[in-house]
């Protein structure tokens, strides 16, 4: 199982950011992956950094590191455009960056208000997914941001990975049933014994909120690692 941390990009500048991705590099970290949202659910009034801009940067700067948003969220652009942003980033980390859409919700329905982006439906919105993923599915993984029950039953039919949001073990391993899950969370009290189910549970990555402690993470990803070759 891969590990991966979600950056720190609730804030009004890069340089954190950045050093995190540093470090994450330095310590053999997976991957990197950015939030992309207009503000912090909730807090208008703070900022956000736009996720394929750093990526790009962190992708550069870092060879080893795979690179995505979590999760691109169909409808802030047109489709192609989303698309071409994927693809761009492609051309900074050739077969390092992830795919990974998301239809939003009713808890990011604030941000199109605000921004005066068309409210679309559930129907619509997955079928942009469908859209953007079937261009994408050639050239990288593709994760769909795990939802309605239509909504991975998409993900199954187009061969894309489900990735699941601070769910259980117990949930992680009922999907793995039925194709490849990826998990997206909050850092745990123990996030040993967290990635052991994980990984147990048949999750292909595991991903923690900008809170985990890194070096704790990458002992586990050492330490997984040397356990194979005993």
């Amino acid at each position: 199982m891969r590990v991966g941390v979600l950056l720190p990009t609730f804030e009004a500048g890069a340089d954190h950011a950045l050093e995190v991705a540093a470090r994450a590099a330095a310590l053999g970290i997976d991957g990197v992956f950015a939030y992309d949202h207009l503000w912090p659910m909730g807090s208008p009034e703070r900022p956000s950094l736009a996720p394929f801009a750093l990526l790009a940067s962190v992708a550069r700067a870092h060879e080893g590191l795979w690179v995505g948003p979590l999760v691109a969220r169909v409808g802030l652009v047109g489709t192609a455009h989303l698309v071409e942003q994927f693809l761009t980033l492609e051309a900074f980390a050739p077969h390092r960056v992830i795919g990974a859409l998301g239809t939003g919700d009713k808890l990011s329905v604030a941000e199109n208000d605000a921004y005066g982006l068309a409210r679309r439906s559930p129907d619509e919105r997955r079928a942009m997914m469908a859209e953007a993923a079937r261009q994408l599915t050639p050239v990288m993984p593709v994760w769909f941001g795990a939802g309605a029950p239509a909504t991975n039953v998409l993900a199954r039919a187009l061969g894309a990975t489900v990735n699941m949001w601070n769910a259980t073990t117990q949930e992680v391993a009922a999907a793995a049933a039925a194709g490849p899950v990826s998990w997206a969370g909050p850092a745990p009290e123990d996030l040993g014994a967290t990635l052991d189910a994980l990984d147990e549970a048949g999750a292909s990555w595991s991903v923690f909120s900008p809170q985990v402690d890194i070096d704790d993470l990458a002992k586990w990803r050492r330490g997984n690692e040397l356990s194979k070759f005993r």
